[in-house]
């Protein structure tokens, strides 16, 4: 590439930047902004800065790699600082006198995102850290730089030194024998892989690889590793995967293709421990291909691998987490259908709402609430005539598939633990559940525990010729004996009991009640904007849908309303000051009004990404104010999505509006206001003035 990544005019050498993070990182994105690499370094820093608040770059040996992609920049650049004074950017050893700062195009091209990849793998090498901290000018710091991130080309395969010649004929034979030893040796070396990956793909993604390349070398280990960062990812030889005795996961993102792993022990945890610990993170996997038990076992679809700890391992928590996520998730698409279904029943020019109530005489279409005239034909219709027979059939569908939430929900629970082997025992637990009363807290809990004695039976030390009937026989069989005898015999009653109380006492809240939990629901549905804590609150109220009841579909209508707030204020706030908001969000504004309107409150998160400190409690606030109102005007809501779409299925829509507006309009002055308090501060300096201190 003909225009270089770092010049002399992006290196300080022994200067005094500040004390703290953000002062460097503005000192550096200045210097960045007067090579003509940004145009707003205000933007880069907080960029920056943002990056930081996510985790920590500061690294092992005195090295900090803060890093951003942002608008602002209209080149990938690289400024570099050699500290006089010493800033804590997070590093296990204490703060970093070698800061790079890593600026990227927000749709930076692959080109420059290899040149600063290679930059951040040579920062693991302790030769080229060394060569920078006793370069004597900003000229050898570029010369340094520009040779680790366009290395020489290889000599050509067969070259050799002047006299090679002689001595690999002297030594022919010998060598012949030694490549042989060599191949023999390596065929019984322990096999690993690993992806590696961080939120942007800069920077740690390949230092992590670099990291577990070394210490899979000292450690004698074959070693492969996938990067899915900024650069072309090229994915895995299946027979890499293949041949592997264990997988590395070094990751604080998803990952691409996880079902490729199936059934290969997995040690998961965040890119960071990958730089920092990448010796224990390869003697862990090697450990597993010995006794997989000591690993993470990779489910069929990888969704129930855990996310790692703060300090790397494996937590408990997280793992509970994912498995009721991944219930949540598979039982949604019958919320939505069976839901929907049921509400479209509703229609006055349909079977109108005397289809929930059994009403209908007997010639029509119900009869205490069950369907009867589904065998009729469209020539011979029942008395109610063809609308009335229409809304019987999608009221009896919906039903149908309401009727599934429960051993979906357990059944997918399960699976998220034990893979396929426990989809059975978690159906069965959902079934039994709904049989004995126990409804949703019965398939909630019953799922965990079908799915962890699925595992615990796939782990049972059995014959050879007995493995092969584990996963289609021996573990259905025991796990659905085991959940259901618990189930029927300890568990039921008690469960059962803990649902009806929670069921009255939903249905007795009225007043100052009732408010206070529409203000909870909100404040959750806009915390995380489509995270644990909202699908948990959507989760209460999808729940309710199945029960039945006033106050379970007050519920259902103030957590619709909430989740609709964030989108639909995020976009008011672009109309009302397009200033504030960059050229990007202003057209995820535009997109937020349909996504805020059809109730997907993912409609906020890029705002929310890219400003979370103001934009997420100025959401809560709308949130929870629309909450509220809801629970006070007493709307009910029968559908578990739609938005605006579904405003049939609501006794008063009017109000929903109402409480609707609220919530979008406290938001939108709200967030505007955080938004317009920072603008002010950021016309101060951000950094001090460029300066280089004499060493």
């Amino acid at each position: 590439m003909s225009e270089q990544i770092i010049t002399t005019q992006t290196v300080r050498l022994d200067v005094d930047a500040g004390d703290d993070p953000a002062a460097v990182i503005g000192y550096l994105a200045e210097a960045l902004a007067a090579a003509g690499r940004t145009t707003d370094a205000a933007d880069l820093t907080r960029g920056a800065l943002d990056r930081e608040a996510k985790s920590a770059t500061g690294l092992p040996g005195g090295i900090a790699i803060p890093h951003a992609r942002a608008e602002s920049v209209t080149d990938a650049g690289l400024a570099m600082a050699r500290l006089s004074n010493k800033v804590d950017f997070g590093a296990p050893d204490g703060p970093a006198d070698l800061v790079f700062l890593i600026a990227a195009p927000s749709g930076g091209a692959t080109e420059h995102m290899k040149l600063l990849s290679s930059l951040a793998r040579s920062l693991v090498r302790p030769d080229f850290v060394a060569s920078l901290r006793e370069a004597d000018s900003d000229e050898r710091v570029v010369q340094l730089v520009d040779e680790a991130i366009n290395p020489p080309p290889a000599p050509p395969a067969g070259s050799a030194s002047p006299g090679a010649g002689a001595a690999a004929t002297a030594t022919g034979a010998a060598g012949a024998a030694a490549a042989a030893s060599a191949d023999t040796a390596s065929a019984k070396r322990p096999s690993i892989v690993a992806i590696t990956a961080c939120p942007t793909g800069i920077a740690h993604t390949y230092m992590a690889a670099d990291a577990l390349t070394y210490a899979a070398e000292r450690a004698d280990v074959d070693f492969h590793v996938e990067t899915q960062g900024s650069s072309a990812t090229k994915a895995f030889d299946p027979q890499v995967i293949a041949d592997a005795d264990a997988v590395i996961f070094a990751t604080d993102v998803g990952v691409k293709g996880k079902e490729r792993f199936h059934g290969k022990p997995v040690i998961a945890s965040g890119v960071k421990r990958a730089i920092n610990e990448p010796d224990k993170m390869i003697a862990e996997a090697v450990a597993a291909k010995d006794n997989p038990n000591a690993a993470v076992v990779a489910g069929g679809d990888g969704d129930g691998l855990p996310e790692s700890t703060a300090d790397g391992g494996v937590g408990l928590g997280k793992k509970t987490q994912q498995a009721l996520m991944t219930g949540v998730s598979y039982m949604i698409p019958f919320v939505a259908a069976g839901g929907l279904l049921i509400a479209l029943a509703f229609l006055p020019f349909l079977g109108g709402y005397e289809i929930a109530n059994g009403t209908l005489d007997t010639t029509g279409a119900l009869n205490d609430g069950q369907f009867i005239a589904l065998n009729n034909s469209l020539w011979d219709l029942p008395a109610g005539g063809l609308g009335q027979y229409i809304g019987a059939v999608l009221f009896a569908v919906g039903g149908l598939a309401m009727s599934m939430l429960v051993p979906v929900l357990a059944g997918y629970i399960s699976f998220a633990i034990a893979d396929r082997p426990g989809i059975a025992p978690g159906f069965v637990a959902g079934l039994v559940s709904v049989a004995v009363g126990a409804s949703f807290i019965g398939g909630l809990i019953g799922g965990l525990i079908a799915g962890v004695a699925c595992l615990w039976i796939s782990r049972l030390p059995l014959p050879q010729w007995a493995r092969g009937l584990m996963p289609v026989v021996i573990i259905p069989l025991l796990g659905s004996l085991i959940i259901g005898v618990l189930l029927y015999m300890l568990l039921g009653k008690p469960l059962a009991w803990v649902t009806e109380q929670m069921t009255e006492g939903l249905n007795s809240m009225s007043g100052g009640s009732a408010i206070a939990l529409g203000i909870v629901l909100g404040l959750m549905m806009c915390f995380d904007l489509g995270g644990p804590v909202n699908k948990a609150a959507y989760l209460f109220a999808t729940a309710g849908l199945a029960i039945g009841g006033t106050a379970q579909l007050e519920i259902m209508a103030a957590v619709m309303c909430a989740g609709m707030v964030p989108p639909l204020a995020l976009a008011l706030a672009t109309v009302l000051r397009p200033r504030l908001f960059t050229e990007p969000e202003r057209e995820n504004g535009k997109a937020a009004w349909l996504l805020g309107a059809s109730f997907i409150s993912e409609g906020a998160i890029p705002f929310a990404a890219t400003d979370p400190f103001r934009v997420i409690p100025s959401m809560m606030a709308g949130g929870a104010l629309s909450g509220a109102l809801i629970m006070a005007f007493g709307v009910t809501q029968r559908a578990p999505h739609g938005g605006i779409f579904v405003f049939f299925t609501m006794n008063h829509w009017y109000l929903f509006l109402i409480a609707l507006a609220a919530g979008t309009v406290l938001s939108a002055v709200l967030v505007i206001a955080a938004k317009q308090w920072r603008t002010d501060r950021d016309q101060a300096p951000v950094a001090p003035e460029l300066e280089t201190v004499p060493a």
